[in-house]
């Protein structure tokens, strides 16, 4: 049994004494269910490389039927030019225990890889994100670790707006989920809070002087060429990601007739706080995977809402 205490601790190098100041949570965590990351390399488009950490499945209870891969979920981070962990995330073990791999992409323009790598990301902000979450997948599905054709895709905020690029402009994965995602780059350079407002014009170039890159990179423009299901989770009150940014991907995913769920929370603001809210979001994607790749369920959830589902 792994005991994972979290807490500020006294120490006293004369005497070895350790007081305990405060605890913020003490959990007993079985190795057998707990999926240990590999970073792993990549080759990528223009002959660079990208980097990620992938989580196999891990649950001592089960085992996979002979000869059968588990399906992937590759996580898009937010930022963007922000960078993935390596922590205890018991989000990405709730995924791993329940049969669904994770790949966790620090594609160009992350942090931590040197200021070269950083800069991958200028002015490609929808190209270089997308093509590097694509490649990771690839690469995993080559190594024979993971099942082509259960591919999904996963992000939120600026990570929502990699997914539903990477859903939008081509068609490697075959379901995504956004977390208030960007759909339309040119509505957050209007509507987006003052800290960011001119965030876009490093990623993408400045508005509105290349307006045409800003309408050329929003999915919301093309939903013409999405063609897998989307769920799309927002904060009602969220300020950074407005609401109406969900609301015109679900307008043009209802218009085309494409499977898709929308779930929303009163009262939530930008990345979502309340536990329930946290619970419920988690939940209800892989409910909603589940029902889109066909795989039973190891406990009962509350369901969600699909449209324009037939199976």
């Amino acid at each position: 049994m792994v005991i994972i205490d979290l807490g500020v601790v006294k120490y006293v190098p004369d005497t070895g004494e350790a007081e305990v100041l405060r605890q913020s949570s003490a959990m007993q965590l079985d190795p057998g269910y707990l999926s240990v990351p590999q970073a792993i390399e990549f080759p990528t488009a223009g002959k660079h490389s990208a980097y990620g950490f992938f989580y196999p499945p891990q649950n001592k209870d089960f085992t996979p039927p002979p000869g059968e891969l588990p399906p992937l979920l590759v996580k898009s981070h937010g930022g963007p030019t922000s960078a993935a962990e390596v922590s205890l995330k018991l989000e990405y073990q709730y995924w791993t225990s329940r049969g669904i791999a994770i790949l966790d992409v620090n594609y160009g323009g992350s942090a931590g890889y040197g200021r070269a790598y950083r800069q991958r990301l200028d002015g490609q902000w929808g190209i270089v994100d997308v093509d590097d979450c694509i490649n990771g997948a690839r690469y995993l599905v080559e190594q024979g670790l993971v099942d082509g054709q259960r591919l999904c895709i996963d992000g939120g905020s600026a990570g929502g707006y990699t997914t539903l690029s990477a859903l939008t402009f081509h068609k490697v994965f075959k379901a995504g989920a956004s977390r208030y995602g960007i759909g339309d780059l040119e509505t957050l350079a209007n509507d987006t809070h003052k800290f960011e407002s001119h965030y876009c014009d490093s990623l993408v170039g400045p508005y509105p002087a290349q307006r045409d890159l800003y309408y050329a990179r929003s999915p919301v423009h093309f939903t013409d060429q999405l063609n897998c299901p989307v769920i799309l989770f927002q904060g009602m009150e969220d300020k950074v990601v407005p609401p109406s940014q969900s609301e015109q991907m679900v307008a043009a995913l209802r218009a085309k007739g494409l499977p898709f769920a929308y779930v929303t929370f009163e009262g939530e603001q930008y990345g979502f706080r309340r536990a329930e809210n946290i619970k419920r979001a988690l939940e209800a994607e892989l409910y909603f995977f589940s029902r889109v790749f066909g795989f039973d369920l190891a406990e009962p959830i509350e369901p969600v809402e699909i449209e324009n589902l037939q199976l």
